[in-house]
C-alpha cells in the first residue's frame, strides 16, 4: 500500500467498510478489508484496533477467528492530524530556501563579474595612461 499517512489509512478503511456493506449486505472480517487495500494481516488489525481506540470502527468478535468491523464515527477521522500537510509545508519551505540559495549565487556571480570588469576597464586605462596609448596614437595609427 502506498498510502504511509494514517490519516489517509483511516479513510480508506472507513471507505472499505462502507464498500463491503454495500456489496455483500454483511460488514467485512479484518481480513477482507486487509486484502481489498494491500496490506498486510498484521498491519490491518493493528490500524483497525487504532481506530477501534478512538471510536471510529467497532470491532465485533462474535466469532474470535473472525471479528467484523462496523464504522462507529466516521467524523472523528478529522481529529486525526494529517502528516501530507505538514510534509507539503516543509517542502515549500524547502524550495523557498534553495530559490534563496540560487538568487545568492547569481549575485555573487554578477558581483563577480562587475569587479572583473571594473579590473580589465582600469587595466586598459592604466595602458593608456602609461604612453602604450600614446605612442601609438602619435604614430598615427588611430587615425
Amino acid at each position: 500500500m502506498q498510502n504511509k499517512n494514517f490519516y489517509g489509512t483511516a479513510h480508506l478503511i472507513v471507505s472499505a467498510i462502507r464498500i463491503f456493506e454495500h456489496r455483500r449486505g454483511i460488514p467485512p472480517s479484518v481480513d477482507e478489508v486487509c486484502q481489498e487495500l494491500s496490506l498486510s494481516s498484521e498491519q490491518g488489525h493493528f490500524i483497525c484496533k487504532k481506530l477501534d481506540e478512538m471510536e471510529i470502527i467497532d470491532i465485533v468478535r462474535k466469532d474470535p477467528d473472525e471479528p467484523r468491523l462496523f464504522v462507529k464515527d466516521h467524523l472523528k477521522i478529522e481529529d486525526i492530524p494529517d502528516t501530507k500537510a505538514s510534509t507539503l509545508q516543509e517542502e515549500i519551505e524547502k524550495f523557498q530556501a534553495t530559490k534563496k540559495d540560487f538568487e545568492q549565487k547569481i549575485e555573487s556571480f554578477q558581483a563577480e563579474k562587475a569587479e572583473r570588469q571594473r579590473t580589465l576597464f582600469a587595466e586598459i586605462e592604466n595602458k593608456l595612461k602609461s604612453g602604450r596609448g600614446k605612442s601609438e596614437l602619435d604614430e598615427g595609427r588611430y587615425f
